[in-house]
């Protein structure tokens, strides 16, 4: 059996789509397509169902695929072991959001690897979840950092860490609120102070509201700033509550430059993933890079 049509298979397989798997295959869809009618014939059984949108497989399908796609995996591991070397630098094409990947994650894949350099070029991009899990299902991206598990088999993840959210505001801000009042009497103490948000859907703000209150907000954001950096510059100013990841603002709480208005007994979290296209981890330089992050956010938690 040709090796290069299972590899088109699996392809296939993992990404749900003739479409998709040609763009991560660097082929056109009719190829992809006669690929897979040439593999049907060979075997005599359909191993997908068309649908309006993308392809099902069959139980045929499933089960050719749980057996030769470790295997393949293996064969790539092989094949990109041996252009790991230095005369082969590997370009690693990282995204995910930008204060997360900026603040954390490209530090450490600095710092982790000490003056020798991480072995691999570096090229960094920021996005919200649902565009950087899309490009990296397109091919456009090797490894990304979400706060959301993809579903389906052509993306896996791994959870990298919890993020803790704290409710902070300037001194001024939490003395008119009053030191305790958000425990005592819950969103009315909160309800006339303005909001600094990073989108007019106010995310943070209505996660944390319904977690700790169980409610949603009823302001709406006074300052919005796509950046949670600059979220956490406009709270210091002045600007208003706003909510933020505890590892972003440790340093200006420590400053006293905000104070946390709340200290809710359970704190909202957020779970980062690590996010690779299925079997991609057979290749050094990603593996390398999504090892060294799980080791340093050891750090983060």
């Amino acid at each position: 059996m040709d090796l290069a049509l299972l590899r088109t298979f699996v392809t296939v397989h993992r990404a749900g789509s003739f479409t998709r798997a040609a763009a991560l295959l660097g082929l056109s869809q009719p190829a992809v397509t006669s690929q897979i009618r040439t593999l049907e014939r060979q075997l005599g059984r359909p191993l997908f169902l068309r649908q309006a949108r993308g392809v099902t497989p069959t139980t045929i399908g499933d089960e050719l695929a749980h057996k030769a796609a470790p295997h393949l995996d293996a064969l790539v591991e092989i094949a990109e072991t041996g252009l790991d070397d230095e005369s082969s630098l590997r370009t690693l094409h990282l995204a995910g959001p930008p204060e997360f990947t900026a603040e954390r994650a490209l530090p450490a894949l600095i710092a982790l690897t000490g003056d020798a350099g991480p072995g691999f070029a570096l090229r960094a991009s920021f996005g919200h979840t649902a565009e950087v899990l899309e490009g990296l299902a397109a091919g456009h991206h090797d490894l990304v950092i979400s706060t959301a598990r993809p579903r389906g088999p052509l993306l896996t993840a791994t959870p990298l860490c919890d993020e803790e959210h704290v409710l902070v505001a300037a001194p001024r801000w939490a003395e008119h609120i009053g030191p305790g009042e958000p425990r005592r009497s819950g969103i009315p103490a909160l309800e006339k102070v303005p909001v600094v948000e990073v989108h007019e859907s106010l995310p943070f703000v209505s996660r944390y509201w319904a977690s700790v209150f169980d409610s949603r907000p009823v302001s709406s954001g006074t300052v919005i700033a796509p950046d949670l950096r600059a979220v956490l510059a406009c709270a210091i100013a002045g600007a208003g509550i706003a909510v933020l990841p505890r590892y972003l603002c440790t340093a200006a709480l420590e400053r006293e430059e905000i104070v946390a208005v709340h200290e809710p007994a359970v704190p909202p979290l957020r779970t980062y993933f690590l996010v690779v296209r299925t079997g991609t981890l057979a290749m050094p330089h990603i593996a390398r890079a999504h090892e060294w992050l799980q080791g340093a956010a050891a750090d983060w938690c």
